[in-house]
C-alpha cells in the first residue's frame, strides 16, 4: 500500500497549532482546506513498506522538517481565516 506519511505530521501540526488562531472557523470544510493547502506546500513523503515508513518517520521527526510543516500550517491557518469558503465570518484583510 502506498501512502504519504506527511499527512500524519500535517494532521498533528493542525491539532497543535489550530488553537493559536482564534479567528479560524474550524468547520470540516475549513479544516480540509488548511490540510490540503499545507500538504500542497511540503514535499510528499511516499512509502510502500514498513521499512520505508520507519526511515521516513525518523527523517520527519527532525526539527528542521517539522518546522517546515509548522510554517506551512500557520500560513494555511492565517489564509483560510482571512477568506473561509464556508461563508463564516473570518477575519477580513485590512487595506
Amino acid at each position: 500500500m502506498i501512502r504519504n506519511v506527511g499527512e500524519d505530521h500535517v494532521s498533528a501540526a493542525y491539532q497543535t497549532l489550530r488553537g493559536k488562531f482564534p479567528d479560524f472557523c474550524g468547520c470540516d470544510l475549513c479544516r480540509d482546506d488548511v490540510l490540503v493547502f499545507t500538504l500542497n506546500r511540503i514535499p510528499p513523503r511516499y512509502v510502500s513498506s514498513l521499512t520505508g515508513s520507519v526511515v521516513t518517520e525518523i527523517n520527519l521527526d527532525r526539527d528542521q522538517n517539522r518546522a517546515g510543516i509548522d510554517v506551512a500550517m500557520m500560513d494555511a491557518l492565517r489564509r483560510i481565516s482571512l477568506a473561509p469558503r464556508c461563508g463564516g465570518k473570518g477575519k477580513k484583510r485590512e487595506p
